[in-house]
């Protein structure tokens, strides 16, 4: 099966943080897909902008360093990398002053006629500097489109100043907040699994879905990045943002149609059902934990603190919360929440375990039945299956075993695997919002997760240790089980 391709409108698409590590590892690579894909147009440029004195030609080498490093090489070709980066520029600018911006000015220009996307790939306290020079600038049109990546803040109060802070400068739909990971392919297979099909929607409900588990798993530490990393912590890193995203789409409402707002006011709706979590419960339905030395796939690796470099910290490498949604579909149904580094796997999924049977009507001898489960896999490998009961092959009466219903979307559709930013980016210039966080939904969870860090902060208990490799402290498998429950370990 081939996807049909509809090119884009011309556009100039202006990086800030150019040279940096997400532009080199996942834009610069997407767009170069996107571009070998006949999805962008010839008169379509590519600004890399950042700090450092860089030539247009050292740009281009750079780039194609990226390629190089980033692109399978069955998808890369010579004359496809030229074509590349003929459209590729660079300008040294200072966000925080003067320099730069009349040159970045005389080489995008300054009419209105043509789609203009910044990325901004920095730091997020350059938001709001960045917008404001850019308008002053004369760069701000009304075909302009901005794109933030998180953490958008560390706090309901900080998130206010960076949204007041571009929104200064860009309309609310000018205005792309970015979460990879619902770009994922199987992230939005889950709207189609649930609103085109009519065989889960009518038991997509506390009626028959027992439970639900969220995981976003890795393997790695935070590598070098401890010292952003002792500032933020997995709460405000992975479950603030990628995993309240995830239960949105899980919970909310049918929306009345795939428009952007319309989606996008379902999910806000979940948000602002969840249960609070608080001084009071925090430590019952939360449990934090941080990573010691261990070992992984290539060996022997450091504690957090040996790679932060210091003897303590209270920030968390981990955390699991038993989450509620306080509505009528799913109230009694738990979401179950997991997230951390130096797990024993790198994985994300989504678990939707339905409730038992009511009565067996096998002997003993049939062996145990086991719930029905619909695992969605966003990573390392995007698919979907279906756990279902069948009867054992071969003679000797009626033995029950679980089995997959198994989709593999690259064997099931023989295409490569599109990265998530290939295809948010094509959106942002085509002005489609729904795969974005609109402002009211990025303020309601950090209005459900403050609660959260404030009755940690005011706790004294530290957050519990676990060996490196292993899937975390003892305390997050007690969560679960002492509702009669299990995670899921694929």
């Amino acid at each position: 099966m081939v996807s049909r391709l509809i090119a884009v409108e011309p556009f100039d698409f202006i990086a800030f943080g150019g040279t940096g590590d997400l532009v080199r590892r996942k834009l610069l690579p997407g767009l170069y897909h996107r571009d070998r894909n006949g999805q962008i147009t010839d008169d379509t440029r590519i600004i890399g902008v950042a700090r450092a004195v860089l030539t247009p030609e050292g740009y281009r080498d750079l780039a194609r360093q990226a390629i190089l490093d980033h692109v399978d090489e069955d998808q890369r070709d010579e004359a496809s990398i030229v074509h590349f980066l003929e459209r590729l520029t660079y300008v040294a600018v200072d966000a925080h002053g003067d320099a730069g911006w009349p040159e970045l000015a005389a080489l995008v220009g300054t009419g209105g006629d043509r789609i203009r996307v910044f990325y901004l790939a920095t730091s997020p306290d350059l938001f709001g500097d960045i917008s404001r020079r850019a308008a002053a600038a004369g760069l701000v049109t009304t075909k302009s489109r901005v794109v933030v990546e998180k953490p958008i803040g560390k706090s309901l109060e900080s998130a206010k100043v960076i949204n007041d802070a571009v929104g200064a400068v860009f309309r609310e739909d000018q205005i792309f907040r970015i979460d990879h990971y619902l770009g994922k392919e199987t992230v939005q297979n889950l709207m189609a699994l649930r609103f085109a099909n009519a065989l889960f929607e009518p038991l997509w409900n506390a009626a028959h879905i027992d439970h639900v588990q969220i995981t976003v798993a890795e393997s790695l530490g935070v590598e070098g990045r401890a010292g952003y990393y002792d500032g933020a912590g997995a709460l405000r890193d992975m479950v603030q943002n990628h995993i309240l995203q995830l239960l949105c789409l899980v919970a909310m409402e049918p929306p009345a149609s795939l428009d952007d707002e319309a989606v996008r006011d379902e999910k806000l709706k979940v948000l602002k059902a969840l249960k609070p979590i608080d001084g009071g419960n925090a430590g019952h339905v939360t449990v934090r934990g941080q990573y010691e030395a261990g070992a992984s796939a290539g060996g022997p690796v450091p504690g957090y603190l040996e790679e932060l470099g210091r003897p303590s910290s209270p920030t968390e490498t981990f955390v699991a919360i038993k989450a509620e949604i306080e509505n009528w579909r799913w109230a009694g149904t738990p979401f179950y929440l997991r997230s951390g580094k130096r797990l024993a796997d790198r994985v994300s999924e989504i678990v939707v375990s339905f409730r038992p049977i009511p009565h067996s009507v096998f002997g003993a001898d049939a062996g145990e039945i086991c719930n029905n489960e619909l695992v969605i896999r966003l990573q390392p490998d995007e698919g979907v299956k279906l756990l279902v009961m069948i009867k054992d092959p071969g003679p000797g009466g009626m033995r029950l075993r679980r089995v997959p219903l198994d989709m593999s979307f690259a064997e099931a559709f023989g295409v490569r695997h599109i990265d998530a930013y290939e295809r948010l980016v094509m959106d942002v210039v085509r002005g489609n919002q729904t795969l974005f966080m609109r402002r009211d939904e990025v303020e309601a969870a950090w209005s459900w997760i403050d609660p959260i860090l404030e009755a940690w902060g005011n706790s004294a208990d530290l957050p519990k240790t676990y060996r490196s490799g292993t899937w975390g402290p003892s305390a997050a498998i007690a969560l679960i089980e002492r509702d009669g429950r299990t995670w899921h370990e694929a």
